[in-house]
């Protein structure tokens, strides 16, 4: 045994000593079987006899030795090895030469330096043993191990932190709040020097630690955010199981007090003043009051309300999620004249609420707002507010429609005029007295031009014109009956020769421009000076009558048209009427009572006329129409004497007739069968309308002829008509005069109206 082993390594040295000679651990090597050895191999003896090998303890070392000489490890020893220093004992590997030495006679290995088994807990070595004369090796070269054995050198660590954790406030006695654990480096297989037990330096009063798990838990159940928010918590881990000696180490944990909603919010003050104008418009905002809350978070969002009716009817409050505040503004116009000031108690309660904390009180609290009224100078207000007034259409210029006041609501009580803003009367229907209001007609009324009138009326202080008030007025023309019924429109009918008595021919009706309240009513019967007794009138009573055939049989030969004048009377008051003609035409039918012709003569071409006659007289046609279309189309035509008249075969052909009214300037015209049928604001020509003349120069446009009746050979006008038919209805679309040379005055001149276009038939 190596020499100058002291204290506590001595001890232990010589108890290691003793186990392994109890023990009686050895190790051997030997040669066995094949493979394990090689021919010639000195451990290999003649007659297959297998020598004996190494023997040698097993080897510890004590770590952090502190003494001044090597320490004594262990010795390797052969069993061929008879002391007389013939074998050198050699080894390598792991710190071999450095931290340990071997003496090559005796076999025993010291450790020069000190070992830490936390850095490194055992080394490998090889040995040799070899003829110191040959060098040759005596055994087969052995591995072993050297292992450190540990003593308790090493303190706990928390090697997780810093440990940050967190508890609800008011929460009960034993609340876990996190757990923290410790390191130990030394061997914790051997001995208690890894064995680490909790315990709390600082923060008892309020928190206390599992000595075996370390987890940290509430002390107390009053822990309260708002009084302090966080704790600074030292936990101490000791190893030796916290036995006397045993070493410790230590963190601080930061224990964070999280908020509870457990504080109701509290108005600062029981009174808040505010003032605005009272002209401030809604929803204005007149100012903003904030309820505290010591609670953090969520937990001081905030709902506020109007408690009061008063307040609840003038004010609204409405919460800035932003900032938690009240925001009061006007929901109904004030009236410094009506009440000066008003009274308002808010409301401000929690919009989380905690049911564990429901015991603690009220979590809402109330104030009250003082709004004040600033009186400013206001412009008349109409009263009252109505916005219709009616009038006959009837009533003389000058006649009072209605009044309207307004009146100022200011505490002055300046007195007001009136004016009618004439950019809603531009033509001066109405005017208005300035002192009084009083609205009067200004100009005859027609209600079937213009059955009501919105007019905007203006209310301003006389002495002060900038504070001006409007208010829109709908004035409704009551009708009177002035219109005379007419023929819905100029009716013509056909009637078989063969007709027999009592047949319909026609169904007519009226049109009346006046709306009387009770509905119209029309009555019906053939005008005095309807002479014949060929047709009957019915009156059907739904404002409809018919026409019936009266005799047997008409011949076109005698008389191919019939005009019978039929009176139509309204009920009034007071009853106007009206006559108006239908047309009745005498045709030929077949059996069945299908119209075939309603001509008087029949032009028929000869058939003796000879192909070139044919030809000449289609060129003749062809050349008029060609010259006429191209004098339309260049608009260069000037009309001398009557318009060109081309017959057609095509019952189709545009028929017009012109009227000679001296200094009438309209012109009535109508088509015949089969053509476009026209109604619009033209008169029926009178007694003295001329013959008729018929022109058609291309689908579309319609050349009337007309000319006036001045006291010389007056000029004629031409006027294209041009009609766009598709879609039915349409309407004139231009009309194109050609007026050539004035001789004695103005040439006639078509009316710029309105015509509406009905298909055929």
């Amino acid at each position: 045994m190596a020499k100058g082993l002291q204290g506590f390594s001595w001890t232990m040295l010589l108890l290691f000593c003793a186990i392994q000679e109890l023990g009686a651990w050895a190790m051997h090597t030997a040669v066995e079987g094949p493979g394990l050895g090689q021919p010639g191999d000195p451990a290999l003896l003649a007659g297959g006899r297998v020598k004996r090998g190494w023997v040698w303890n097993q080897f510890f070392v004590v770590e952090e030795y502190t003494g001044t000489e090597p320490l004594y490890v262990g010795k390797i020893h052969s069993d061929s090895d008879e002391g007389d220093g013939s074998i050198k004992y050699t080894i390598s590997g792991e710190g071999a030469g450095t931290i340990f030495l071997i003496d090559e006679i005796t076999g025993d290995i010291h450790a020069t330096e000190r070992l830490d088994r936390e850095q490194k807990t055992f080394y490998t070595l090889r040995a040799q043993a070899r003829d110191r004369q040959t060098d040759q090796l005596l055994e087969p070269e052995s591995e072993f191990i050297i292992k450190v054995q540990d003593i308790n050198d090493s303190e706990p660590r928390f090697l997780e932190g810093p440990y940050i954790g967190s508890v609800a406030e008011l929460s009960p006695i034993g609340t876990s709040v996190m757990q923290v654990m410790a390191s130990d480096a030394d061997d914790p297989t051997y001995g208690s020097s890894a064995r680490v037990v909790y315990s709390v330096l600082e923060g008892e009063q309020h928190f206390t630690v599992d000595s075996k798990t370390g987890v940290i838990r509430t002390a107390v159940a009053d822990l309260d955010r708002e009084t302090q928010d966080r704790y600074e918590v030292v936990i101490r881990a000791t190893d030796m199981a916290g036995q006397l000696g045993g070493l410790s180490g230590s963190t601080t944990v930061t224990i964070v007090v999280t908020d509870v909603n457990d504080n109701p919010p509290r108005f600062p003050q029981k009174m808040y003043q505010f003032s605005i104008v009272e002209t401030a418009p809604v929803g204005t905002a007149i100012g903003r009051v904030k309820a505290e809350d010591s609670d953090v978070g969520e937990n001081t969002d905030m709902m506020y309300q109007v408690k009061d009716e008063e307040g609840v009817e003038m004010f609204k409050v409405t919460t800035d999620s932003n900032t938690q505040e009240a925001v009061i503004t006007v929901q109904k116009p004030l009236d410094y004249e009506s009440k000066k000031v008003h009274t308002v108690v808010v409301e401000a309660l929690n919009k989380f609420v905690d049911p564990r904390f429901v015991d603690l009180g009220t979590f809402r609290d109330q104030t009250i707002v003082r709004v004040s009224v600033l009186d400013v100078d206001e412009p008349p207000e109409f009263r009252p507010p109505s916005n219709l007034m009616e009038v006959q259409e009837d009533a003389h210029v000058g006649s009072v429609v209605g009044v309207v006041t307004a009146l100022d609501p200011d505490t002055a009580n300046h007195p007001v005029r009136y004016a009618i803003d004439r950019s809603t009367d531009a033509e001066r229907i109405f005017d208005i007295d300035a002192n009084t209001g009083a609205i009067v007609t200004g100009k005859v009324l027609d209600r079937e031009a213009a059955g009501w009138h919105n007019i905007t009326v203006l209310a301003m202080e006389a002495d002060n014109h900038s504070q001006v008030s409007r208010a829109s007025l709908r004035i409704r023309i009551l009708d009177v009956n002035d219109n005379p019924p007419e023929l819905a429109t100029p009716y013509e009918a056909a009637v078989c020769e063969d007709a027999k008595p009592g047949q319909l021919i026609q169904t007519i009706s009226v049109v009346d421009r006046d709306e009387p309240q009770s509905g119209h009513r029309f009555y019906f019967t053939l005008a005095p000076e309807a002479t014949n007794n060929h047709f009957s009138l019915l009156d059907i009573k739904d404002n409809t009558a018919a026409v019936h055939t009266q005799r047997m049989g008409f011949n076109r030969q005698e008389q191919d048209v019939y005009l019978l004048p039929i009176l139509v009377v309204d009920s009034g008051p007071p009853a106007l009427s009206s006559t108006g003609t239908l047309t009745i035409r005498v045709c030929g039918c077949d059996s069945n009572g299908a119209i075939q012709s309603c001509n008087s003569t029949a032009y028929v071409v000869s058939a003796t006329l000879s192909p070139g006659a044919l030809i000449a007289l289609l060129v003749c046609v062809l050349i008029l129409v060609v010259r006429d279309l191209t004098a339309e189309r260049g608009r260069t035509r000037l009309c001398h004497g009557a318009c060109p008249r081309l017959l057609l075969p095509s019952a189709a052909a545009a028929c017009c007739r012109h009227v000679r009214p001296h200094g009438s300037r309209s012109l009535a015209f109508a088509l015949g069968p089969g053509a476009a049928r026209f109604s619009g604001s033209l008169w029926s020509p009178p007694k003295e309308a001329a013959g008729t003349h018929c022109w058609h120069p291309r689908p579309g446009v319609l050349l009337i002829h007309c000319d006036d009746a001045g006291e010389a050979a007056g000029p004629t006008g031409c006027f294209t008509l041009a009609l766009e038919c598709r879609p039915w209805p349409c309407r004139l679309r231009q009309v194109m005069p050609r007026i050539p040379e004035q001789e004695n005055g103005e040439s006639p001149l078509f009316p710029q109206e309105r015509v509406r276009v009905f298909p055929p038939g």
